[in-house]
């Protein structure tokens, strides 16, 4: 199983290494230490912590459970419809929407809002490439 340095949970989870580091001292988080006497957290160790972070909301309301909440960055109206980016994390996306759905919602760069994802597809990949 892989094991993650501390730079590295704090990357994946989108918080600061101190986080992490406050986590793995108050035993939320387990750690070790590898050969070279950096902490470490092993990756099943992290799977199962970010699986508790990221509980999916069980409101009932909707069927869609990726939410990821961020800022619009970008507001794009072109005609009836308009383009919005949202950064979550270090993460940008991308909705394409009615103009009308845009101005409802008060869409504008600034603004807090959350991505609900809901698809057929989605591309995973190992490797290097989240970094």
């Amino acid at each position: 199983m892989p094991q993650y340095r501390i730079s590295e949970v704090a990357e994946l989870l989108g918080v600061s290494d101190d986080t992490v580091r406050r986590w793995v001292t108050s035993n939320r988080l387990p750690a070790t230490r590898d050969s070279a006497g950096r902490q470490v957290v092993d990756g099943e160790a992290l799977a199962r912590f970010a699986r508790k972070q990221t509980a999916a909301d069980d409101t009932g309301r909707t069927s869609a459970r990726n939410r990821l909440a961020g800022i619009v960055t970008d507001v794009a109206v072109d005609g009836l419809m308009a383009r919005v980016d949202l950064a979550a994390g270090r993460f940008r996306l991308v909705s394409l929407m009615t103009r009308e759905a845009a101005e409802e919602l008060g869409l504008r760069p600034g603004v807090l809002a959350t991505a609900v994802v809901k698809a057929t597809t989605v591309v995973i990949t190992t490797g290097q490439e989240h970094g």
